[in-house]
């Protein structure tokens, strides 16, 4: 079977106000159909050549591939970091039920 055309789109935020604003903005504007907005993950990453330790909420954006730029668009608008996380993984499979209902609820 192909790739759907859709994805699942991972970003973080710093903390839960701001992963629940990029969710219902992204949501709003119809480029996801539904952003899950998971609290108390911990990132350790290198920025500016020091190493971080920090707590942030995982965002699981589910959208179309056919949205992904104006996606990326949005959440850098909405999103308090310079450089944002923005990875998007194929949605190999899915319900057919389920990807009906996201086709509806996103907008071209």
């Amino acid at each position: 079977m192909s790739p759907t055309p859709y994805l699942l789109v991972l970003t973080t935020a710093p903390d839960l106000e701001s992963g629940q604003a990029i969710a219902r903005g992204l949501v709003e504007q119809r480029l996801a159909a539904c952003v899950s907005v998971l609290p108390d993950a911990r990132s350790f990453y290198w920025w500016e050549g020091k190493l971080n330790a920090e707590n942030e909420c995982v965002l699981l954006i589910k959208t179309r591939a056919d949205l992904f730029d104006r996606l990326e668009q949005g959440v850098k608008a909405l999103h308090p970091y310079s450089v944002p996380e923005l990875i998007a993984l194929p949605v190999e499979r899915g319900s057919a039920d389920y990807l009906a209902w996201l086709d509806k609820e996103t907008r071209g």
